[in-house]
């Protein structure tokens, strides 16, 4: 058996051509297959879908060798004689293409989950190839650089009068909330005394998480009765508090999309003396749109922001950004193995990256980030963001002209809540469900402050059409009257 070619190097492009052309098609034929937004059947469908084509013997490819003792060829999930590599791309990309909810789909709109650009894909491929480890320097020389200049540059879109702006990739907002709160542990950090955290009702369920793992008390919850922080609570908390203080607001909210009051928050937080991080991870984008970046005012004044750009900025997972408006805050994640940063290296000249992220191995998530805004640049990315914002408009208008139908609010960014009129919560958790089971749609639900349960469509694709909106509500009426 000859050894596998790998995918760097001058005979690297050579040795994935062929593979990528096999790729693409077993991701056409598994779409056609599929038919919709999703496979229908639910998990055991899919599971069984795919057990058997672990399992099953290859129609195109000669076995060759013998198969393990006891055991019939190709009836295993881990093969004792390989199929080859085309064989093994067409089989399974096609078997996952085909059972896959495909977020390209116009009725694929349940979660923050988008469908990534083309050229973001394609660049991810080279990253992918040439597998740079953001470790350290030695592994990734033009990487390194890259991050360095556009993490910079990205920083100062949401501090433009920082001292010094400066942003760390993350795997998304849950590692860039779990970042903010580490900062803030580490900054103000003196025997006896600790970080309390105050965050909406409304905040994403990581910020909990991330006082959970870094030992610090349970934030303190701040009603929002309006799906936004309530100010007057907020104030009435910090007022009751000692010590040192951290705000978590929000811009997007997971449930809705609503955007926390920010220049108030920041307003309160400078009255008390507390720090403030916005978790911008769904609104962030919006800096790139010249008629919704006005939403955003008041995100310049915390000292830590999140946003992904795998959300409002179609990258594929994960593109997620800490910023920060002044580099010298991020001082406390300053870290040192030998092997990877020596002291006589970074004295030397050698950037310093280990105290860049949590991680140590780590992709070159930037590259497929600086080749889409060099390829749309602002403007660009701009009128795709506004494009599904005016989606989720018109979707609204849809629901409040049709009297079987209810609307929960008019949307801040592109989710839209809705319901079947008269609906009990037990009815509309079956609509959902049903959907998925059939295949016809993804949508999301959500619970809202007066306890109701709601259907969710997140409109994160640009191409989607007014007729495909129609289809979901469409199908939603039908499922309704069974």
């Amino acid at each position: 058996m000859s050894t596998p070619p790998l995918a760097g190097g001058p005979a690297g492009p050579d040795a994935l051509r062929p593979l990528v052309d096999t790729v693409l098609d077993a991701l056409h034929e598994g779409a056609v297959a599929r038919g919709g937004p999703l496979p229908p059947g639910g998990p055991t469908a899919i599971t069984d879908h795919i057990r058997t084509t672990l399992t099953s013997a290859p129609r195109d490819a000669p076995h060759t060798g013998t198969a393990a003792p006891g055991t019939a060829p190709h009836t295993e999930v881990i093969p004792h004689t390989g199929t080859g590599a085309r064989e093994a791309l067409r089989t399974l990309v096609r078997a996952v293409a085909y059972g896959a909810a495909d977020p390209a789909h116009p009725r694929c709109a349940a979660h923050l989950h988008t469908p990534p650009l083309a050229v973001a894909v394609a660049a991810d491929l080279a990253a992918s190839a040439l597998n740079p480890s953001l470790d350290s320097w030695d592994q990734a020389p033009a990487t390194a650089a890259l991050e360095h200049l556009l993490t910079r540059a990205l920083a100062a879109e949401v501090h433009p009068t920082g001292p010094d702006p400066d942003a760390l990739v993350t795997s998304g907002a849950t590692e860039a909330n779990q970042l903010a709160l580490l900062l803030a542990r580490e900054r103000h950090g003196t025997l006896g005394t600790t970080v309390q955290t105050v965050c909406a009702a409304s905040a994403h369920h990581s910020v909990h998480r991330a006082a959970w793992l870094l030992g610090l008390p349970e934030p303190v919850t701040v009603p929002a009765p309006d799906g936004t922080l309530d100010l007057t609570a907020l104030d009435a908390v910090l007022t009751g508090l000692r010590g040192p203080l951290l705000v978590v607001a929000t811009a997007g909210t997971t449930d809705t999309g609503r955007i926390d009051p920010l220049p108030e928050i920041a307003d309160l937080c400078d009255a008390h003396g507390a720090d403030l991080h916005i978790d911008a991870a769904y609104a962030g984008p919006l800096l790139f749109s010249t008629a919704r970046r006005h939403l955003l005012t008041g995100l310049d004044r915390a000292h830590t922001v999140g946003l992904d750009l795998h959300k409002l900025g179609w990258q594929p997972l994960a593109a997620g950004l800490l910023a920060v408006p002044d580099r010298a805050l991020l001082a406390p994640l300053a870290h040192t193995a030998d092997y990877l940063n020596a002291d006589d290296d970074t004295e030397a000249g050698l950037p310093d990256l280990l105290g860049r992220s949590l991680r140590t191995s780590r992709r070159p998530d930037i590259l497929k980030v600086a080749v889409t805004l060099r390829a749309l640049g602002r403007t660009g990315l701009g009128v795709l963001v506004d494009q599904v914002c005016a989606a989720a408009q018109h979707l609204a208008d849809l629901v409040e002209k049709n009297p079987a139908l209810e609307l929960y609010e008019r949307p801040t960014l592109s989710t839209v809540l809705f319901r079947p009129t008269h609906a009990d919560d037990t009815t509309v958790a079956a609509i959902r469900r049903a959907l998925l089971t059939e295949g016809h749609a993804v949508l999301g639900r959500a619970r809202s402050t007066d306890g109701r349960v709601w259907l969710k469509a997140t409109l994160l694709n640009p191409h989607t059409t007014p007729d495909d909106l129609a289809d979901i509500l469409t199908l939603v009426e039908g499922s309704t009257a069974r």
